[in-house]
């Protein structure tokens, strides 16, 4: 087997993202056991998804650590903290629980700083019950987005390459064909000159339909483009920065679908 062609399939993001068929997934388990680049290549994805889910994190408001530091009155007899249950939702693999881990983390740093300081004089009733309203808000906020995920039996993979010969460009399409939600993971594509962008496109009945300008940053692993119904093909072009529904540059990658 050719690893690096197995990689650069886009079979390690199917697999983070929980989006990789049973089969898929089995094979893939197996071969981690084999190719300790494989398993580099995971984790690799995995800390930049997680890396990503942190700076996308909710933040707390800003005053609650004041709320929690106040509510704590020496001479106060122990109380047991009431524990705020937090659901997980959707595939452990997928990228949702970096989001859910990460905003929650941060929601418990302030609490947990008055725990540590007055781990045995604490009266938090009032500040846990804001900190319950804060994560109740999470947790509909995730619900939100779960609802905009794809569906894996729905989500169809379209592995975009380079379209010279020495192009070592790539780009994984996740385009889920029943909400018609696309998500783009850029593998590799060179940095631009600040006046260019990158351009995805759906090509429909054989033309070109925008689906969004981006930068290929290195902290943006997962990137939500436009949604589409149909789609012959995808495409990412080199175009001037803000360029309209029309495309005018190089083609970068390209990649037809399965349909």
């Amino acid at each position: 087997m050719n690893i690096k062609e197995y990689i650069s399939s886009g079979i390690v993001e199917s697999y983070v993202l929980g989006l990789a068929s049973d089969q898929e997934r089995i094979e893939f388990e197996k071969l981690c056991r084999q190719y300790p680049e494989l398993v580099a290549a995971r984790n690799e994805f995995e800390l930049k998804l997680e890396n990503q889910a942190f700076e996308q994190a909710i933040a707390p408001p800003v005053h609650l650590k004041e709320e929690v530091l106040g509510s704590v009155r020496p001479g106060a007899e122990d109380k047991v903290a009431p524990v705020v249950r937090i659901e997980r939702s959707g595939n452990g693999r997928g990228w949702l629980r970096f989001v859910a881990a990460a905003s929650i983390l941060l929601l418990l740093a302030t609490a947990w700083f008055a725990f540590d300081q007055y781990s045995k004089n604490r009266e938090l009733k009032n500040s846990f019950s804001q900190l319950r309203l804060e994560v109740d808000s999470v947790n509909q906020i995730l619900a939100k987005q779960k609802e905009s995920m794809m569906d894996p039996k729905a989500a169809m993979v379209v592995s975009m390459v380079g379209t010279q010969p020495s192009s070592n460009s790539s780009a994984n399409i996740y385009w889920d064909t029943a909400s018609t939600n696309v998500f783009l993971v850029v593998k590799n594509l060179p940095k631009l000159p600040t006046e260019k962008q990158y351009q995805l496109w759906a090509f429909i009945d054989g033309k070109p339909v925008d689906l969004g300008l981006f930068d290929a940053e290195e902290d943006k692993v997962i990137l939500k483009m436009k949604n589409t119904q149909k789609a012959e093909a995808f495409a990412i072009t080199i175009e001037n920065r803000g360029n309209g529904p029309v495309p005018g540059g190089p083609v970068e990658t390209y990649g037809k679908t399965r349909l």
